[in-house]
């Protein structure tokens, strides 16, 4: 089985799986499937969603504990990758923030991922890494005041997203030097994108906030493709990474059947 080998907790990323039923209703599904735990994309249409909506949101949650928010990120149908470094959009970045903040304030969310976005026609790459700096100290800051992480994710399928691999996000920690903004170390794109995952936990094992999977050729669940999802989750566990795993798939033929892979028992923490 894909997850032997290592004791990890899994977290369910509901803006990807369970799509056979409407957003408000996938916590309630997951919950029924075993998992405890979930995270989810910006799970509305806007940067400052009506309140009614964040309500709706946080109400569904009931009965599982939410782990991880991406903070708003455009529109990523169309292309678009996070707002961190988007400028001429920087009041969407500070609305999507403060609504972040105000649910995790009513859920207990401690790990927000920051998407970076896309370089710009017509903008200067510095002047983009610029606000990247001032946008991630900011949030830093704000997150900090209630004990939780930033995360940075290197990306695949988006060519004009600047960080790549694990070492193009680790750069932007470098430079920021702030200890609660981490790597997201998404497996299934920093194999894409040709990183040595083997390497992974003894580059950059003391830099990962959080760890999430997808088979590769296809980003479906684990068996369907070649990585060695099981090794490299216990490399990283021997190394001493201690926090949740992702579960950030496409699932075929449907959600629940996708999830053979791995037992019920498994699905949840105590």
């Amino acid at each position: 089985m894909p997850e032997e080998g290592h004791s990890l907790p899994y977290v369910a990323n509901l803006s990807i799986l369970f799509q056979e039923v409407p957003l408000l209703e996938r916590a309630a599904a997951a919950r029924e499937a075993g998992f405890t735990d979930v995270e989810y994309w910006w799970p509305f249409g806007s940067a400052d969603p009506a309140r009614e909506d964040v309500d709706a949101f946080v109400k569904s949650l009931d009965g599982v504990r939410l782990w991880g928010l991406n903070f708003y990120a455009g529109d990523m149908a169309a292309g678009e990758r996070g707002l961190v470094s988007w400028i001429g959009r920087e009041t969407e970045f500070a609305d999507s923030l403060a609504v972040a903040l105000g649910i995790a304030e009513r859920t207990g969310c401690r790990s927000f991922n920051a998407l970076y976005g896309n370089r710009l026609d017509g903008e200067d790459p510095a002047a983009q890494d610029d606000l990247a700096r001032v946008h991630l100290d900011k949030a830093a800051d704000a997150v900090a005041g209630i004990g939780a992480q930033l995360v940075l994710e290197p990306l695949s399928g988006a060519d004009r997203y600047p960080l790549k691999t694990a070492a193009d996000a680790v750069a932007v920690l470098d430079d920021l030097g702030r200890g609660n903004v981490r790597l997201l170390a998404d497996l299934y794109h920093l194999a894409v994108n040709g990183d040595d995952l083997d390497a992974l936990a003894k580059r950059h094992l003391a830099r990962i906030g959080h760890v999430q999977i997808a088979d590769a050729p296809g980003r479906h669940q684990p068996g369907t493709g070649a990585l060695d999802l099981g090794g490299h989750l216990a490399d990283l566990e021997r190394a001493g990474y201690s926090g949740f795993v992702g579960i950030e798939y496409v699932p075929v033929p449907d959600t629940v059947t996708s999830l053979d892979w791995l037992p019920i028992t498994r699905r949840g923490r105590a």
